[in-house]
């Protein structure tokens, strides 16, 4: 049971010494991510799009 008692009191120390992002920061963060994973997204569904119009072309021929 000591163990527990300490592993949550060391746990409340090491939270204190957090630095926490301020709100611009976890909505430019948040905007960035999603702006990346939309990027992502519409690179792989034009390759998707290009390698299917590819096969679709070879296997008619």
């Amino acid at each position: 049971m000591s163990k527990l008692i300490k592993y949550i009191k060391d746990s409340i120390e090491e939270m204190k010494k957090v630095t926490w992002p301020t709100k611009k920061e976890t909505k430019n963060y948040t905007l960035l991510v999603i702006g990346i994973s939309l990027g992502v997204a519409i690179f792989l569904g034009a390759l998707d799009f290009l390698f299917t119009k590819g096969f679709e072309l070879l296997l008619t021929k």
